[in-house]
């Protein structure tokens, strides 16, 4: 029983590590795909009900980008 855990409790750490891993990427990878498609939602919507945190010279570029894509 002694040899079964010297080698059954590294695998069984290794399994559990792995697999931690593999639901934290998950997750992030799913949190990343929704705050894009609440960008891209933000986006067509025009403000998406915030206030813009951009600056001024920023908010001019943006317009004219907006204007000059419609002309």
């Amino acid at each position: 029983m002694d040899g079964l855990q010297q080698i059954g409790v590294p695998v069984v750490g290794i399994v559990a590590v792995a697999a931690l891993t593999f639901y934290v990427v998950s997750f992030s990878e799913l949190r990343e795909k929704s705050f894009k498609d609440f960008e891209e939602k933000e986006d067509s919507d025009g403000n998406g009900g915030f206030k813009s945190s951009l600056s001024s010279r920023e908010r001019r570029a943006r317009r004219k980008a907006e204007k000059q894509s419609k002309s």
